[in-house]
């Protein structure tokens, strides 16, 4: 399929900060994508930008060669993680988001998939657990257990902490998305879809529903140092209208050290549930 098209009906939406080994890495991968997109890359990064790199000029270049619409933009000053999801939400008309962290390498065919899945399964959200190959012959039976496929389209679902939904989170440690699929992945599979907790690093939002729940716009609740707020904004999509993980994954953590350092103030623990 030609990437080529005046206005995608998905953009990718990268933050980053401070990486730009990480960044040109992730734009890397983007640039073998065949499935049409645009991209709008928000920097706030300390000094220079991330994208302000040989590296990194040249997979966004390779990128607007191969038809995508490529934005990119320094979003300053700094006003935590949600404002900045909602600052590039807001400057992208797609019906389909993707919000891709700045350290995921995607491999071909992810976007692609990611989008059939999302339009077959008619859900809010369809995301690709990103998976730490570092740890691939560490198997870990028991965090594999609450997996569980979706049959038909996903159901809206209240993931709430202390239910067994919310145990779904192990799902995704290490390496564990690849050995979910090599044991689940039927043959002549191109996807399959699964009930998840939330998922970090590679989710695909339907717009319309990420926006009827308040999209991000809970930032102003939040203090400047926070984490979590994906958390909290997909489990709000999925009590309306339903989520689901897919296998096999194609993302891969770069399993770099984490730009957020301090993970005590959960957005959900500020903001309230999910509802």
């Amino acid at each position: 399929m030609s990437a080529r098209a005046a206005k995608p009906e998905l953009d990718v939406l990268v933050p980053t900060c401070d990486r730009p080994v990480e960044l040109a890495t992730t734009l890397a991968g983007l640039a073998a994508q065949e499935h049409p997109f645009g991209l709008a890359v928000s920097d706030q990064s300390h000094g220079r930008p991330s994208y302000d790199t040989a590296p990194a000029q040249t997979m966004l270049r390779a990128l607007r060669a191969s038809g995508h619409p490529v934005r990119t933009v320094r979003h300053l000053p700094r006003r935590g993680l949600a404002e900045h999801r909602a600052s590039l939400l807001a400057r992208s008309g797609a019906r389909y988001v993707l919000f891709l962290d700045d350290d995921v390498w995607l491999e071909p065919g992810a976007v692609g998939r990611l989008h059939e899945a999302v339009v077959a399964l008619g859900c809010g959200l369809v995301g690709a657990a990103v998976q730490g190959l570092s740890y691939l012959d560490d198997h870990r039976p028991a965090e594999l257990v609450p997996f569980e496929r979706w049959t038909g389209r996903p159901e809206p679902e209240r993931i709430e902490p202390g239910t067994a939904a919310w145990e779904r989170w192990t799902l995704h440690n290490a390496a564990n998305p690849v050995h979910l699929a090599r044991e689940h992945l039927r043959p002549g599979e191109r996807w399959l879809a699964y009930k998840i907790a939330w998922i970090g690093g590679c989710v695909l939002y339907d717009r319309r529903v990420l926006e009827s729940v308040g999209g991000f716009g809970f930032w102003r609740d939040l203090p400047e140092a926070h984490c979590g707020e994906d958390v909290l904004a997909q489990q709000r999509v999925m009590a309306v209208a339903g989520g689901a993980g897919i296998l096999p994954s194609g993302a891969y953590h770069l399993e770099s050290p984490t730009t957020v350092p301090d993970r005590t103030l959960q957005a959900r623990d500020v903001v309230g549930s999910a509802s």
